[in-house]
């Protein structure tokens, strides 16, 4: 019985040790001097640029005015007001943009406004469609380097797309930043370092109009731009990191916004993992698709707090069995998988947030993680399937 459960604990080890090992190597890979940059040496195309919004009036002005100036005469910008009860479409047409409105109540989430509008511009095709949520501001040139990049490779293309603590933000939105650079930056960094693809993040992103108008994307799932990604890899098309285009949002302040939001995102990523993972894998393999076992690889990898909460327990459970049979191969597993997450963090903290995130904070990273189990064990109780707009600070 003890050398049953010694075999299953190290086997448990093993399933925790390799997604750790994905991430170091990633960290270890962004961290390499030396930046790279994909070629963006070709014409720049006509450009659409593509704005789902469902009740932004209080954000939306200022997305519009940090794209507004990159756009030139014959390019386009599209607001689909979805179901919006506010004075969101008066607002973006008055900042200057074309509004389409979008009333559905079955039919709620971000994959079928993106839908409404990319037929909306069927009636005159751009060569490019960048799509920016309109809760985010657009870095100058970030539109120029997105339309060059996407065609001069003839992929999808995804920017830099970080998530900023607002000011006077307390220590767990400050955690939640950190998290979202390493998973959005430095993973994405260390992976375009061996030539492999990113997932797409939610925004800033860019397609060539043939690739965006073939696609399915009229689904409210809840992380349907990681779906998108994924499929078009599996079609001979995967996304490329752009990191010289900034794409940057703001969290909310409020643990009610943030819970949502982090609900949303987590619950969507693990339900995508559990549903379509084995599907990817064994695709790749049958295709010899390389591409989209990496994209893979790198979708098994959890959230960061799911991944230390996971360890943590491991850790203690492992070393208690030690402790009664003797038994020390798990334990050394979870031991090493806990000095490498331990270094990956250290690395990406050095390397990429020392700036803006101070040492005494990460300290409170486990505690962090210590409360987001009601997340993880809402996804095992009842899990979210629906999309909800995470609530705003001017809401």
């Amino acid at each position: 019985m003890i050398t049953l459960l010694a075999w299953l604990l190290g086997a448990l080890a093993v399933v925790v040790l390799l997604p750790v090992l994905v991430l170091f190597l990633q960290v270890l890979l962004a961290c390499l001097p030396g930046p790279w940059l994909p070629s963006t040496s070709t014409a720049r195309g006509r450009v659409a640029v593509l704005v789902p919004a469902h009740d932004e009036a209080s954000v939306i002005r200022a997305s519009l005015a940090s794209i507004i100036p990159q756009l030139r005469e014959d390019d386009t910008l599209l607001v689909v007001a979805d179901n919006c009860s506010d004075d969101t479409a008066a607002l973006a047409r008055g900042a200057g943009a074309q509004v389409v409105e979008r009333q559905d109540a079955e039919r709620r989430g971000k994959g079928y406004a993106l839908d409404h509008g990319v037929r909306q511009l069927a009636q005159q095709p751009p060569d490019v469609v960048v799509i920016i949520d309109a809760d985010c501001l657009v870095a100058e040139d970030a539109i120029e380097q997105l339309a060059r990049c996407c065609l001069a490779s003839g992929r999808p293309v995804q920017s830099l797309y970080l998530m900023r603590a607002p000011a006077g933000a307390g220590v767990k939105v400050l955690i939640a930043e950190f998290a979202w650079r390493v998973k959005n930056l430095v993973r994405a960094r260390g992976w375009s370092r061996l030539g492999l693809p990113c997932q797409l993040m939610g925004a800033g992103m860019a397609f060539a109009w043939k690739d965006l108008a073939a696609s399915e994307l009229a689904s409210g799932h809840l992380v349907e731009d990681i779906k998108l990604g994924l499929e078009l890899c599996r079609d001979g098309k995967p996304p490329l990191f752009c990191p010289q285009a900034l794409v940057t949002s703001q969290f909310p302040s409020s643990d009610e916004g943030l819970t949502s939001q982090r609900t949303r995102w987590e619950h969507g990523h693990l339900g995508l993992i559990l549903a379509d993972a084995p599907g990817l894998v064994a695709r790749a393999f049958a295709q010899r698709n390389w591409a989209l076992l990496a994209m893979t690889i790198d979708l098994l990898v959890p959230p960061l707090a799911l991944l230390s909460l996971t360890l943590m327990a491991l850790l203690v459970v492992c070393w208690l069995f030690f402790a009664l049979s003797g038994s020390l191969a798990p334990a050394l597993l979870a031991t090493c998988a806990a000095g490498l997450l331990s270094g990956a963090v250290l690395l990406a903290w050095g390397r990429f947030a020392r700036e803006q995130l101070p040492f005494s904070v990460l300290l409170y990273a486990p505690f962090y993680a210590v409360r987001k189990i009601p997340v993880y064990l809402k996804f095992l109780i009842r899990r979210q399937v629906d999309w909800v707009r995470s609530k705003r600070d001017g809401d």
